[in-house]
């Protein structure tokens, strides 16, 4: 009876999680469970940021588990709908996932706390408007990483550039003096790799035009990419492309792009910075001849747009620990721990006003410049289908091998809007 009576009144004090706060003080701290992906943080990062938050929150037992990414979607579905035999409090999901869990249903909303505690107006657009829908904020911004120039330095000296382009014109010109001829042959340099399929950085160059892959209009998506300003980007995407012998019907992974940049004969590829630790494994004589810069926008004023992966967290509506889960998210995204994240993982911190922990580190700083312009790709559930299928790669092998960029863009949005209108 006076164990009810506690819990009443703190219930009504309180108004957050019961009465589990006493139970965790009285029986001994309180378990709450951590669910991070596999890749995501060091070890040492894991065990330092549990020991150190245990410490200073004396009633809380941290679990962290690590989740493969493979299957995922799954598990954390059955969490939310209560169906799971495993419990997780705090849950570590793709930015671009959020939306379909809002779908799923059982996601709790953070949008105060996000305001009155964790900064939200300093986080990053492609970490946060992937984790808001209809205005509410599910996802909290925990890591960011996108693409930016890797290029030869050797080969820049070489060609006189002395320093890294701007402008998306600087940038051509740039790439002009670095290709030369013999492309496909034994000693032919590349001013570009840039395979045909990448449709992640013409998504970039898409939003720096004002347009968009797809949109929404009264709950209705649409296709964006027969329109002007996508074709226009494409065309940019096209002159660039040539400047290279990259495939016209690949993407980045098929080769490997870091495997060819490591032949020593392509001046740039477009890539996270963490492939330049791939490109001196296959070829050590690069090492300390990487350079980095953010891909060049329309104008020297700013960088051009780019896609953001990266991480955000949520939080179960029905995990029976709100207050402590609200605890560990507060400190993940504490400048403390976002600065030894960064660090210790080369990402971009979740907000512009932290990219300074990481300028020592110039593919870091070369990123966190980007991430300022990131994007995410369209807010919808049904998005993960449109990347299954992926009507994009199709459309820009068209245009690149010469055909009617118009029609192949009709093709493309209209398959776009059909798999984003399906009902599951």
């Amino acid at each position: 009876m006076r164990f009810l009576a506690l819990c009443t009144a703190l219930a009504a004090a309180t108004a957050l999680s019961g009465c589990t706060g006493s139970a965790g003080s009285e029986a001994g701290p309180e378990k709450v469970t951590l669910w991070l992906m596999k890749g995501s943080a060091s070890d040492d990062f894991i065990a330092k940021f549990t020991a150190d938050f245990e410490k200073e929150h004396p009633d809380i037992d941290l679990v962290v588990k690590i989740q493969e990414w493979t299957g995922v979607v799954d598990k954390v579905n059955a969490v939310l709908e209560g169906k799971s035999k495993e419990n997780a409090d705090v849950i570590e999901v793709g930015n671009t996932q959020v939306a379909q869990y809002v779908e799923t249903g059982g996601l709790r909303e953070l949008t105060l706390e996000g305001l009155r505690a964790w900064g939200s107006n300093d986080w990053l657009r492609g970490l946060s408007d992937p984790g808001s829908v209809d205005g509410a904020q599910y996802g909290v911004p925990w890591y960011a990483a996108n693409r930016v120039v890797i290029y030869n330095k050797d080969l820049f000296a070489s060609a006189g550039i002395k320093s890294a382009p701007k402008t998306r014109q600087e940038w051509l010109a740039a790439t002009q003096k670095l290709d030369k001829g013999g492309k496909g042959e034994p000693g032919g340099q590349q001013g570009i790799y840039l395979p045909g399929q990448n449709w992640y950085v013409l998504a970039g160059f898409i939003w720096d035009e004002g347009g968009d892959l797809a949109v929404e209009n009264s709950g209705e998506w649409s296709g964006a990419l027969d329109d002007d300003k996508a074709l226009s980007a494409m065309e940019f995407y096209k002159q660039l492309q040539s400047l290279g012998d990259g495939p016209k019907d690949a993407d980045e992974e098929t080769p490997p792009q870091s495997q060819v940049f490591a032949r020593g004969q392509v001046a740039q590829i477009i890539a996270p910075p963490g492939q330049a630790r791939e490109i001196e494994a296959a070829n050590p004589a690069l090492k300390g001849k990487l350079g980095f810069f953010p891909i060049p926008g329309k104008t020297s004023e700013k960088p051009g747009a780019v896609f953001t992966g990266g991480s955000d967290l949520i939080i179960p509506e029905k995990t029976k620990r709100r207050a402590q889960a609200v605890d560990v998210i507060t400190a993940l995204v504490s400048e403390k721990w976002q600065t030894e994240l960064a660090t210790t993982m080369s990402y971009v911190p979740n907000k512009t006003t932290l990219a300074h922990v990481v300028e020592g580190n110039e593919g870091a700083a070369a990123m966190a410049t980007g991430a300022a312009q990131g994007r995410a790709t369209p807010n919808s559930a049904h998005w993960a289908d449109v990347e299954a299928k992926n009507p994009i790669k199709p459309f820009m092998t068209a245009v690149l091998t010469g055909q009617d960029p118009n029609r192949a863009a009709a093709t493309a949005s209209d398959a776009i809007g059909k798999i984003l209108s399906s009902r599951r």
